[in-house]
């Protein structure tokens, strides 16, 4: 027999996490599918020493599961439209503003008590980028650390658990539209009225699918490509200190292309992660002293947008990181310094610099992986950022190939988020127009109380 639901929530990211912990009070019958495990059995074989590609595992426990890809990471919550992802563009910018400081008030609620919030607003640095060709975009973030970001994700848990039927292990492989809503296939038929589907970048080939499916417009998105920097925590701490993460961005003399710094971990770990059997590389901080290192890491992006006939801008992301893997048997390092002089590094070399890598990986030639278009432009950023941070450019500083981030297509939705087929929303990095947490999150309140709006209309 079909167990029937008022709202069917597709994956247990940030944007299905908000949705459902908003809708938990609603007297709505909801539940929550999610391809992983529980926040609990999320843990990765690939830890970059001795194991650095995937073994296929029933399921990617960096990527899915409870808490989405934003599970382990270092947990920043960036409260701004300037950057994230669109949303502001469906939802207008004062709301968006407004529930990233509501989701940042739950978390606070949730564990995050004690955490810091930093703001750009009137920082020094603003004048110092500009003066040196940078700029240094705004934002309030929130952050937690991935130590301090599990505890809260673990806490919404027990909490939502209470209300809401979780199905952990239990991809969903199909959505059909009926008169009066929706059936789900997952291990079994369920139906609903709603369905909210918040499945992440991991699920960008399920999503193309489901909307071709069910004759959903699309357009295609980009793709980021580059490097992770790991150098001494010294050399950015004036940055992080006062800013904790600074996104910068840099527009290159040669190409005019726009480099940008990403995910910064001030005292943290370069780590890899797994993308549909891929291993890229990311980085991790911690809230707790302890487990701080002596080194800060962060990615420099160059974002790629094609143009027809080509549209499969993940695929060509994907042949660049694969390309990485099959050199280097999963990541690369390379010192900045042999890059600048047309060689490969060396163990020898590395163990002779003055950073200590955080993660194990193979040396190599990164100009043997990345375009001369990326590279030059990521040189071009080193350099820039070596004005405003003295050392950022020393042959020592460390560079972590390759870290790629995938976007989905854009899914095309209302202002409400709710696609053609009505009652059918698209949230969080699945739909293509977040790209963050906060406003994952962020887009994942606002259709519940849209939807809890419409329920109380049609009483």
């Amino acid at each position: 027999m079909n167990k029937d639901y008022d709202v069917i929530i597709i994956g247990a990211g940030p944007g299905g996490i908000f949705s459902a912990f908003e809708l938990k009070d609603s007297g709505l019958k909801v539940a929550v599918f999610e391809a992983g495990n529980e926040l609990s059995k999320r843990k990765c074989t690939i830890d970059g020493k001795k194991v650095k590609n995937c073994i296929n595992c029933k399921t990617g426990s960096i990527m899915s599961g409870f808490g989405g890809a934003g599970a382990f990471s270092d947990g920043k919550y960036n409260i701004t439209n300037d950057f994230g992802g669109s949303l502001y563009e469906h939802i207008g910018r004062e709301t968006a503003l407004e529930l990233m400081k509501y989701v940042d008030g739950i978390n606070v609620r949730h564990g995050g008590e004690g955490t810091k919030l930093y703001s750009t607003s009137g920082s020094k640095f603003n004048k110092i980028c500009m003066q040196n060709k940078l700029k240094l975009l705004n934002a309030s973030v929130r952050h937690l650390g991935t130590d301090i970001n599990y505890k809260v994700l673990e806490n919404l848990y027990n909490e939502l658990k209470e209300k809401v039927d979780f199905y952990f292990n239990t991809p969903v492989k199909e959505i059909k539209k009926t008169d009066d809503g929706f059936i789900v296939n997952a291990d079994k038929e369920y139906s609903s009225r709603y369905c909210i589907v918040s499945v992440g970048r991991s699920g960008s080939k399920w999503m193309e699918k489901i909307s071709h499916e069910l004759n959903i417009p699309t357009t295609s998105s980009r793709v980021d490509i580059g490097v992770r920097v790991e150098l001494d925590a010294h050399i950015f701490e004036h940055l992080t200190d006062e800013l904790y993460e600074s996104k910068i961005v840099y527009r290159t003399e040669k190409f005019e292309d726009n480099v940008r710094t990403f995910c910064m971990n001030p005292r943290g770990i370069v780590v890899t992660e797994n993308t549909n059997g891929i291993v890229t590389v990311n980085g991790h901080s911690f809230e707790s002293e302890e487990k701080k290192t002596g080194n800060t890491n962060f990615a420099l992006l160059v974002s790629k947008h094609f143009s027809e006939p080509f549209k499969d801008s993940n695929g060509y992301g994907e042949s660049i990181a694969r390309l990485s893997n099959m050199l280097g048997g999963g990541v690369i390092v390379q010192r900045f310094g042999d890059l600048v002089r047309g060689r490969r590094s060396t163990e020898k070399r590395i163990e002779e610099g003055t950073v200590i890598p955080t993660l194990k990986a193979t040396p190599g030639d990164l100009s043997l992986v990345l375009p001369k278009r990326i590279l030059d432009g990521i040189i071009e950023m080193i350099y820039a950022l070596d004005k405003v941070a003295p050392g950022t450019a020393n042959d020592d500083t460390l560079l972590y190939g390759v870290e790629v981030k995938f976007y989905n297509m854009e899914v095309e939705t209302d202002n409400n988020l709710e696609t053609v087929n009505k009652g059918m929303f698209v949230i969080g990095d699945g739909s293509g127009v977040t790209h963050s947490l906060s406003h994952a999150s962020a887009s994942g309140v606002y259709v519940a109380r849209y939807i809890m709006k419409q329920v109380a209309l049609s009483k």
